[in-house]
């Protein structure tokens, strides 16, 4: 039976799951750009290294894409049980940041990774009903 509380909670383990992902690749793309953080605090120290990371636009935007999804989960478990929006969100975020990483990261996806990313479905689909 589909009640409101199930909508709400689901609609935020949507919301996690969106701002989460975009969170992850965002970051991915500016750590890329940045380069070794390693390299670069062996050459100019860690206040440049801090300038560094902080003066990126994309990880900026990253890093607010990981504190909506955080809120959302802080709201998803305000609606719903913590052991349907846990795994439920943390599953369904492992699809995205593949499927992300492969569009739009350039990744290559191995096939073990393409099975689990089915299983993983499959285990969300048990949890839903």
């Amino acid at each position: 039976m589909i009640t409101p509380s199930n909508l709400y909670t689901w609609g935020f383990i949507t919301s996690i799951v969106l701002f989460s992902t975009a969170g992850d690749v965002l970051l991915a793309k500016a750590m890329t750009r940045i380069g070794d953080l390693g390299e670069l605090f062996s050459r100019v120290g860690l206040f440049a290294v801090v300038r560094a990371v902080f003066s990126s636009g994309i990880f900026l935007a990253g890093l607010l894409c990981m504190s909506c999804a955080f809120f959302s989960l802080l709201v998803a478990l305000n609606w719903g049980d913590l052991s349907l929006v846990v795994p439920a969100a943390a599953s369904l975020t492992f699809l995205g940041n593949a499927l992300c990483a492969k569009f739009f990261l350039g990744e290559q996806l191995d096939s073990r990774r393409w099975i689990s990313l089915v299983l993983v479905v499959a285990g969300v689909a048990l949890l839903a009903h």
